[in-house]
């Protein structure tokens, strides 16, 4: 239990933060779900757009520190790898 003031204080900002951070990973890991299920799909276009989205998303938590740059180059690549070799089919 928080006994000063500032500690209350960093407990309310720490919950609300670790809320925040929880969110985007969700969307990160969501958008990539997606974007593995239209790469499998039949129609490249939506593919493609979804595989956009999932570097956006993986972008923005990278550059809030919710996941490291490594992970989102890492993500982005291998979405835009996978999108590669079905095209390529």
């Amino acid at each position: 239990m928080a006994n000063t003031k500032s500690a209350e204080k960093r407990t309310r900002q720490n919950t609300v933060r670790t809320l925040r951070n929880k969110a985007t990973k969700t969307r990160v890991k969501n958008t990539r779900k997606a974007a593995i299920e239209a790469v499998a799909g039949p129609d490249k276009k939506a593919a493609a757009a979804k595989v956009s989205e999932l570097a956006s998303a993986a972008d923005k938590a990278a550059k809030i520190g919710v996941i490291s740059k490594n992970k989102a180059s890492r993500l982005k690549s291998r979405a835009a790898k996978a999108l590669a070799k079905a095209c390529a089919k």
